[in-house]
């Protein structure tokens, strides 16, 4: 073999194997310096964490301190008056339970106002489908097309198609719309098709204020993440304190974080206390099992357990809200299941809404986000589909804009 050609294999083996071993290197200078970075950061969060837990400490130092000032003055002040009976403090009801650290508890607005905020606000909406309809049925000599665009704005509505099919039918045959019309009767004839359809003599009580309730009640809450299930379940407590009832909350998401955090908000504005874990990631049931016997022990009137909302496939939703629901019962009947559903999705919402229903027996349906009224036709297609009523409305976010459904409100506010 030619020198030349020797030296030359020599010289590309070296340059590959320098090219191999500086690669090398050079991987592992940078996990060096990543891991010198990482660790430098930890020490940096646990630094800030150690800062905060210490102010934290001083500032529950500094209340008791204050406290203990106030209950000495106070002491005083009795000892230089006659002695008078003093009620005796409930005992707490356990560490697992947070209660209102605020100063002052708010009180949340009473059950009924909200349904007449709802009417002012469906009659304000942008897009209200009961004006739509009007507009149209209140043509003289209504024809073929004027009749499909009917239809089609029920759709849009997402009132469902066999609703909407019967709808029409039934306006069809009404002879208050037939012929020349009159605004008025036309109004009226739409109310009373559309009030049937949404159901005036169903019961959309809750389990809770029905005659011979349990006590305590037990709620649960499930839906799909986004729908605002945590929100509403804050916001029913809020609805429940207004009509006087003792409420307790169970904080069984575990899963998403900050939920339990979100949901202790809730309870300390109204002075509701919150079950929850010491860490994320733990056992649903386990918390609503606690969260049930705490209610028991502190004979509150409602538990309303929080629940995730995670939906990969059927048989683990079917699993982990069955396993919620038997170890509940242990402790406590389980009264009512109320599925939380975004009433902006419409019918993209109604398949989700379908396999909760198969999965646990839901005995009621809350809307929410239903402060305007272009998709206010999944009020009649939810029922119709699932067989339950809707028993409550999401009006907005305001902490209190949650109302029981009221169908005649409902309607009225459409159509103004």
């Amino acid at each position: 073999m030619d020198t030349n050609v020797i030296i030359a294999i020599v010289v590309v083996v070296v340059i590959a194997a320098l090219l191999a071993i500086g690669g090398w290197w050079f991987g592992k200078s940078r996990k060096s310096a990543v891991d010198k970075s990482t660790e430098a950061a930890k020490a940096k969060a646990d630094a800030r964490l150690a800062t905060e837990k210490s102010a934290a400490q001083s500032a529950a130092a500094s209340a008791e301190n204050a406290e203990k000032t106030k209950e000495t003055a106070e002491s005083a002040t009795s000892s230089a008056t006659p002695e008078s009976p003093v009620a005796t403090e409930p005992t707490p009801v356990g560490s697992a339970v947070t209660e209102s650290a605020t100063p002052a508890v708010e009180t949340p607005e009473a059950a009924g106002t909200r349904m007449q905020r709802l009417k002012a606000r469906l009659s304000k909406s942008g897009n209200p489908f009961g004006r739509a309809l009007f507009n149209i049925l209140a043509k003289d000599q209504l024809s073929e097309s004027d009749w499909e665009d009917v239809e089609d704005t029920l759709l849009l509505a997402d009132v469902g198609a066999e609703a909407s099919e019967q709808l029409v039918e039934e306006l069809r045959n009404d002879a208050r719309i037939a012929g020349q019309s009159d605004p008025a009767e036309v109004r009226a004839a739409l109310k009373d098709k559309l009030l049937k359809l949404v159901g005036t003599d169903t019961d959309r009580r809750l389990n809770a204020d029905k005659e011979g309730a349990n006590k305590p009640s037990v709620i649960i809450m499930v839906g799909v993440n986004g729908t605002g299930k945590t929100t509403t379940a804050g916001k029913l407590s809020r609805l429940l304190v207004s009509e006087g009832k003792q409420v307790m909350l169970g904080a069984a998401d575990t899963f998403r974080a900050a939920a339990a955090d979100q949901l202790e908000t809730w309870g300390a504005k109204v002075g509701v206390p919150v079950v929850r874990s010491d860490k994320d990631g733990a056992d649903p049931a386990s918390v609503a099992f606690e969260a049930s016997a705490k209610a028991k022990e502190a004979n509150a009137d409602v538990l309303i357990i929080d629940t995730a909302g995670r939906l990969q496939n059927k048989s683990n939703l079917m699993d982990e809200l069955g396993k919620i629901r038997r170890v509940t019962e242990k402790n406590l009947p389980v009264d009512e299941v109320l599925l939380v559903l975004d009433a902006t999705t419409g019918q993209n919402g109604m398949t989700q809404a379908k396999v909760f229903a198969e999965v646990i027996g839901i005995t009621g349906v809350v809307l929410s986000k239903l402060d305007g009224s272009a998709k206010g036709g999944i009020v009649i297609s939810v029922q119709k589909e699932l067989g339950v009523p809707v028993k409550l409305v999401g009006l907005g976010e305001g902490p209190d804009d949650l109302a029981p459904f009221d169908p005649e409100g409902f309607v009225d506010g459409i159509l103004a």
